[in-house]
């Protein structure tokens, strides 16, 4: 098994956890809690991912996660990212999240690997999950995935700065889904919901997390020449 672990999880849990105490007890609890993530997922191998500055969303929308401009962070923040790119060989995206770098990871081995994250939103990427805070496994088929992907553009995610559609939660979200057995079934019944193109095409393109190393801005799935949006204007290259 390969462990494809969230570092920027790892660094915010602990950081905080450790606010008040020293760099060196910082980084000795950020060593025990990878050794025990390796040891709980019996893994052999491990790619441990931490978010660089640049991300493709800022220009999608340049109000995503604008709400966290102001929020506390760690102490030792930066010190604990550079421990775990010279310690524990952590590599640094660009151009996207640590996210998408998961997601990419799992694709390419979704029965041998195991994103180990407490983010719910990689609940979208099908293969094995483990929660290394609750201590729970999941295992995300390839529909699961990506009803819990149109979930999320109806519930949005005011933690990033994305609104959905007012009113809705996770069980309103399920329910107005829950007839639906393909993604063309998906996708109208959010469109219909939203009534807004230009928003729904910019809330897909911050919401969806990457799968594929090539892969481009999420598209409705129809002939996106039928949609006038000025959203479908923007033209990224994102580094994989």
């Amino acid at each position: 098994m390969r462990s494809l672990i969230d570092g920027d999880i790892c660094c915010y849990r602990v950081g905080f956890a450790s606010k008040n105490d020293p760099l060196d007890i910082n980084l000795l609890r950020i060593d025990v809690m990878i050794r025990e993530i390796l040891e709980e997922t019996r893994s052999t191998y491990y790619d441990i991912y931490l978010s660089g500055d640049n991300n493709f969303r800022y220009k999608v929308n340049p109000e995503y996660k604008a709400n966290r401009k102001d929020s506390e962070k760690p102490p030792f923040l930066q010190e604990l990212r550079e421990y775990l790119v010279t310690e524990w060989k952590a590599q640094v995206t660009e151009g996207i999240e640590a996210d998408d770098a998961l997601g990419i990871a799992q694709t390419f081995s979704p029965d041998t690997s195991v994103i180990c994250s407490i983010d719910k939103d990689l609940k979208q990427i099908p293969g094995n999950h483990y929660n290394f805070v609750k201590k729970e496994w999941d295992s995300v088929d390839p529909w699961k995935g990506l009803k819990f992907f149109y979930e999320q553009l109806l519930i949005g995610d005011t933690a990033d700065n994305i609104f959905g559609i007012r009113g809705i939660g996770p069980k309103k979200a399920a329910s107005a889904l829950s007839w639906c057995e393909t993604e063309q079934e998906l996708f109208e019944t959010v469109r219909d919901m939203y009534n807004d193109d230009e928003r729904l095409l910019m809330n897909g393109r911050c919401l969806k997390i990457r799968q594929h190393d090539d892969e481009g801005l999420w598209r409705f799935p129809i002939n996106e020449s039928e949609v006038e949006t000025e959203t479908n204007s923007v033209s990224l290259q994102v580094a994989p």
